[in-house]
């Protein structure tokens, strides 16, 4: 059985994943809007994964016996002036999710939630792929500044990203 205040950070935790994903759909739909239908798709790709941290989080809470409390969704930003300013934009959302993720570990330490405190260290792994990820999107559109055809090249190379599952999404019971 989960403690109530941890039950209430994961329930919270859920909603800012399905945060990120509305926020990465956002950023999709502004960049099919410039014509990068690659970054389109590298962000949809994000968003995708986003839902399945949410998925995540919300099983492991039913699994535990606490119960899922699902509030409203904040409304994301809807464009950017460019996408290097959308990269920058995930890049400072990433590291906000971090930080909420080791404030999630802090709370589950704290009251020796060890099942929790487990259960998150794959968070914990995926958020230092997700900032260094964002980071290098960041570091590769600063290189190429205002070269469009540089621009047009990496758009291709970005939008072959596929969805990636990379361990089943736990049922509970």
């Amino acid at each position: 059985m989960l403690d109530i205040k941890i039950e209430g950070a994961l329930n919270g935790q859920i909603n800012a994943e399905l945060y990120s994903s509305y926020l990465y759909l956002s950023m999709s739909a502004d960049c099919a809007d410039k014509g990068l239908t690659g970054f389109a798709k590298w962000f949809k790709v994000q968003a995708q994964e986003e839902v399945m941290h949410g998925m995540r989080l919300f099983n492991y809470v039913v699994e535990r016996g606490g119960r899922v409390e699902l509030e409203a969704i904040e409304k994301p930003k809807t464009s950017w002036k460019t996408v290097l300013d959308a990269m920058k934009a995930a890049y400072e959302h990433e590291t906000k999710v971090t930080k909420m993720i080791n404030d999630l570990v802090d709370l589950a330490q704290a009251g020796k939630d060890h099942a929790t405190n487990s259960m998150l260290q794959w968070f914990v792994d995926e958020q230092v792929e997700e900032e260094a990820t964002a980071d290098d999107m960041v570091t590769r559109l600063q290189m190429i500044g205002e070269a469009k055809g540089a621009l047009y090249m990496l758009d291709k190379e970005v939008g072959a990203r596929m969805t990636v599952f990379p361990d089943p999404v736990p049922e509970g019971d």
